[in-house]
């Protein structure tokens, strides 16, 4: 695969890399890669998730405090950056660092010195900078939310991960991984494996939480498992699926709140249903479901049942296609 081959190039190259990807694409795991093919390796790889402390702790947590440098530092703390001396700090989430802290880590990644706070003493260290981020950088950038200066330096080399949806043949492949670890962890005496057509769903699923999505539906699959002699049949992609699930509060009070301002409205102003559909229909889901199925039908026809042509003609991702007709049990049974 392309971007493994690309981190592979990159990964001995002692310099800034960026990493970029959708969430749960496997930044982290990419920048762990990098840490351990480079000449680093023996040293220690130390991560930080820039988004989630606000700036005084992130700067603290980067860069160390002296003690006494406000109420509450008792002692000397280490920084990130003096705990990864000789080796890799990962960066998660660098474009939600704040202006003030990313000038401070420009200048470690340039002259490979800081200060800790409350400090005057200037700290030399030896890190190598890997940076990840699931925003636009260099439209962040242009609109001054991020330092372009420090753009430049991160991005000696940057690699863009695929989002699982567009990488052919990864799903089987972590799928059977991912339920082998956990049938080891379960003590199951083997992992079943799944039938094709529940291989032939998790392959169609257009995996919007990637990576980390598919782990927590294979896991939940084999956990569930109660013939582990048998493949499993079934997979479920949204756990909060539920008849029965409570609805938001907000969304609750602002549909009351349209009830009772609205007055009903009569038959003979009510909006004409689709062409084709019954004029009796009294049930909004069930006939938002049987127009979307009569679109559907009409669209794979027209395409002489090429569902990628109709995927295009109707202005959807093909997978999110094949989603919506096994919905609506149009895919052959072999599919």
């Amino acid at each position: 695969m392309a971007h493994i081959d690309h981190l592979s190039r990159v990964a001995p190259v002692d310099r800034p890399v960026l990493i970029i990807g959708e969430r749960g694409t496997g930044k982290e795991l990419s920048a762990a890669r990098i840490h351990y093919l480079s000449s680093r390796w023996g040293g220690p790889l130390v991560k930080l998730n820039c988004a989630a402390l606000p700036e005084t702790l992130l700067e603290a947590e980067l860069f160390g405090v002296e003690a006494g440098a406000f109420t509450g530092a008792a002692k000397r703390r280490l920084g990130r950056f003096e705990l990864a001396d000789t080796g890799t700090l990962f960066l998660d989430e660098i474009g939600n660092a704040p202006m003030t802290v990313q000038e401070k880590i420009l200048r470690v990644i340039e002259y490979g010195e800081f200060e800790r706070l409350g400090g005057s003493e200037t700290l030399q260290v030896s890190v190598r900078v890997v940076a990840a981020t699931n925003a636009d950088l260099p439209a962040e950038a242009a609109a001054g939310r991020f330092r372009e200066d420090l753009l430049d330096r991160l991005a000696f080399d940057v690699l863009t991960l695929p989002p699982l949806r567009e990488r052919v043949g990864d799903v089987a492949m972590l799928a059977d991984h991912f339920g082998r670890a956990m049938a080891k962890a379960m003590h199951m005496p083997s992992f079943p494996g799944f039938t094709p057509q529940t291989m032939a769903e998790l392959e169609a699923y257009a995996w919007p939480g990637n990576v980390r999505e598919l782990k927590n539906v294979v896991e939940r699959a084999v956990a569930h498992c109660l013939d582990t002699a048998a493949p499993i049949g079934a997979v479920v992609f949204d756990p909060f699926d539920s008849p029965f699930r409570p609805k938001a509060a907000i969304g609750r009070a602002k549909a009351q709140t349209a009830q009772e301002s609205s007055p009903e409205a009569d038959e003979d102003t009510a909006p004409s249903p689709p062409a084709g559909m019954a004029t009796n229909v009294t049930d909004f889901k069930a006939a938002v479901a049987a127009f979307e199925k009569q679109v559907l039908a009409e669209a794979l026809n027209a395409a002489r049942h090429n569902q990628r042509i109709a995927a295009k003609r109707l202005g959807l991702p093909y997978h999110q296609l094949r989603n919506a007709l096994r919905k609506h049990g149009l895919l052959p049974a072999q599919a």
